[in-house]
């Protein structure tokens, strides 16, 4: 299988070819591997290693697929887990994670890990340990972050669909700057066990990008629901995502928001995507409107609630990984951003943590009523185009968590607010900016547990508004890059 026909299949078409036997079962691991290597200037695979596990052709829904896991938040067996941190270069995962064992009964062929910044602890992915990940369609600019690597790989066609987390928008803003296709699921739709019970106080969840809608519902299918002493549960779904994808999504009322809460402006080249969005929204038959969603608190509280949710939990990791490998947590070990965020972690109170707490019910509570007028939020994914390499760690090392946070918060305003409501929210790769070419993701949320409703909505849009055919420069099916 040479990478050119490798690239033409979403992971769906993938397993069904290696269950009718039409390409052997090693087939697709091996083009996989050999794209890897082809683009691997951009530094979205930080190790693959040999697979020993490769499921029986038909044995399992996505047998043969091969597939990449993020360098956090999930764990597999013996192989090297390290946050994108020196802090925790080296540390080897002693058992699978729940989410990694239903990978291995989906059939996939996990034969690698890639790229985040520390501790996921940015929003694009350019940490010290292995260096920046670089975006496919132009390599001097992000791929987004913290799930960076997973996109850019998947961008650039080394695989079909990647693991990823999302806790301010890590796999939404990722797929918004390399033209992909990233849901953020419910909250407690897919266990963070066995090792945590929520992460970041429920912020966090695992997902995977992909360049096909398809693709991320038969994914969360095969796993999705509760493991035992799980803090979250999300309904169950009527009927299978993969289903949903295929059935209309009725006239919806969609809400717009053009500028983000926080009063970040939103650049001209995304603004006219977002108008072209809406335009092709209204000619779907959908009823489109501006939306009103208040948060419900000032925007400068909500800033402050989430650095301290945030840096209460990075300085808790931080101490925990120190403890356990016999590390310093110093500049030796960590970066600037990470370190202040260790500080300023370390002075939060337990008052503060449980207004931060309140806060996010405040928040949560205020955008479920927006959904009794909408049926979908929509905005742009990011305010701007995808940044240059090195734009956001200009000046970082004078800030503090607070100012960090900002930063970050400023840069992507639209996505964190529903990591706070533990809503769905997925970007969709509709378009592009004319004069660069640079993809642009529009981002629509639901309401809690509507991924139905998404997912709907996302395959309409698909097949409206195709993408697949969009390659980036660095693609691993062109004959350059073999």
């Amino acid at each position: 299988m040479r990478s050119a026909e490798y690239v033409r299949h979403d992971a769906v078409g993938l397993a069904e070819l290696v269950a009718a036997g039409e390409v052997a079962p090693a087939e697709p691991e091996a083009a996989a591997r050999a794209a890897a290597r082809a683009v691997d200037r951009l530094g979205a695979v930080v190790e693959t290693w040999p697979t020993d596990d490769r499921p029986r052709p038909g044995s399992a829904p996505l047998a043969g697929v091969p597939f990449l896991i993020k360098d956090l938040g999930v764990t597999m067996a013996g192989r090297r887990t390290e946050l994108g941190s020196r802090l925790a270069a080296g540390h080897v995962a002693a058992a699978d994670s729940f989410l990694m064992r239903r990978f291995r009964r989906a059939g996939l062929v996990t034969f690698g890990r890639t790229a985040t910044p520390e501790l996921a602890y940015d929003i694009t992915t350019e940490p010290v340990l292995y260096g920046a990940t670089r975006n496919p369609w132009d390599p001097e600019r992000s791929a987004g972050g913290s799930s960076g690597g997973a996109a850019a790989a998947v961008a650039a066609g080394v695989v079909p669909v990647a693991h990823g987390t999302d806790a301010a928008g890590s796999l939404r803003i990722p797929a918004a700057c390399t033209g992909t296709f990233g849901l953020k699921p419910t909250r407690g739709r897919i266990s963070m066990g066995p090792d945590a019970d929520e992460i970041f106080h429920g912020l966090a969840v695992h997902g995977v990008v992909s360049r096909t809608v398809r693709d991320s519902a038969v994914l969360l299918d095969l796993t999705r629901g509760p493991e035992p002493g799980d803090p979250y549960t999300a309904p169950e779904p009527s009927r299978p995502y993969a289903e949903e994808v295929t059935r209309p999504p009725g006239p919806l009322r969609v809400g717009v928001l053009a500028q983000a809460w926080g009063g970040r402006r939103t650049a001209a080249p995304v603004a006219d995507a977002l108008a072209r969005t809406v335009d092709l929204l209204a000619s779907l038959g959908h009823r489109v409107a501006e939306a009103k969603a208040p948060l419900g608190v000032d925007w400068e509280e909500f800033v402050l609630a989430h650095a301290r949710l945030s840096t209460a939990n990075i300085a808790a990791t931080v101490d925990a990984l120190a403890a356990a490998l016999g590390r310093p947590v110093d500049a030796s070990t960590l970066e600037p951003v990470t370190l202040a965020a260790h500080r300023d972690g370390q002075r939060v109170s337990g008052p503060q943590l449980v207004a931060a707490l309140a806060l996010r019910n405040q928040v949560t509570r205020s955008l479920a009523r927006a959904f009794d007028t909408y049926d979908v939020l929509l905005s742009p994914t990011l305010p701007d185009l995808p940044p240059p390499l090195g734009a956001l760690a200009e000046g970082a090392a004078a800030l503090d968590g607070l100012g960090w946070t900002h930063r970050l918060l400023d840069r992507s305003p639209f996505t964190a607010v529903f990591n706070v409501t533990g809503m769905p929210a997925m970007s969709v790769p509709l378009t592009a900016d004319p004069g660069t070419g640079l993809p642009i993701g529009m981002h629509f949320a639901a309401g809690h547990g509507r991924e139905d409703r998404l997912f709907r909505l996302a395959g309409q849009l698909e097949r409206a508004s195709p993408w697949a055919d969009r390659t980036p420069a660095v693609w691993a099916g062109h004959p350059t890059d073999r």
